[in-house]
């Protein structure tokens, strides 16, 4: 089945060209042209993935995604955003609203075909159907969900992927590099600085249902998921 793609994006030569390339490779292309009419037709019809651009007339791109993160419909479909603002601040802004990726204009076409395209590959559920366990967490992989001390929790793409890392070797120690190529995938350019903007907000996520935070840092290594050890709360790159 074709994957929907919804353009968010009021600047119609854009929009002319996204539409192009996405038909090309495949996808099935919605758009709307300013934040409130993405919202509208998000309800309506699910996509599959959504290139956000920042700046839109009525309703911004940063609060169309904090929307769409709200909502249990839309809260894991993976979202890009494309923007013209190029501040480490501001990228890092757009991922913790809720983002997945960040991409700034101009920008490779080619590029942004292979992050959605991988943001597509790990966002849908493993072929092998089963649960993994760590302390009080279950990840049951055939539905996506999660849960710690029968609370459900709720993540988004990349924090599940990156929680199913973490689960599937406990206690290992892993540097940024090596989470940016575990979890992103080496064919994409991810600055290391994202993985700490996705740390905070899976660490968020298992803490609000209370018990240890598992997820430790390790200064000057990487993180790694560990009940034994309290982290040190504070991110190594902070």
């Amino acid at each position: 089945m074709k994957s929907t793609v919804m353009i968010v994006e009021d600047e119609a030569s854009l929009v002319t060209m996204l539409r192009y390339n996405l038909e090309k490779e495949g996808y099935v292309v919605t758009e709307a042209g300013d934040g409130e009419e993405a919202l509208m037709i998000a309800d309506e019809i699910r996509p599959d993935a959504v290139l956000l651009d920042w700046m839109l007339p009525r309703i911004s791109g940063i609060e169309v995604c904090r929307q769409l993160r709200r909502k249990s419909e839309t809260r894991n479909v993976p979202i890009i955003m494309l923007t013209a603002r190029t501040e480490e601040a501001d990228k890092i802004r757009g991922l913790n609203i809720g983002a997945d990726d960040y991409i700034t204009k101009p920008f490779s076409m080619p590029e942004l075909m292979a992050r959605l395209s991988a943001l597509l590959r790990r966002a849908k559920p493993r072929e092998a159907k089963g649960a993994l366990s760590f302390a009080d967490i279950v990840m049951d992989l055939a539905t996506h969900r999660v849960s710690r001390a029968t609370k459900q929790i709720h993540l988004g793409p990349t924090e599940f992927r990156l929680l199913q890392f973490f689960m599937e070797r406990p206690g290992t120690v892993f540097s940024r590099e090596e989470l940016l190529n575990g979890v992103w995938g080496q064919d994409i350019y991810v600055e290391p600085r994202t993985v700490d903007v996705h740390i905070r907000r899976l660490r968020k996520a298992l803490n609000e249902t209370g018990g240890i935070d598992v997820i430790r840092t390790v200064r000057a290594s990487g993180y790694s998921i560990d009940a034994t050890t309290q982290s040190d709360q504070q991110d190594a790159a902070e």
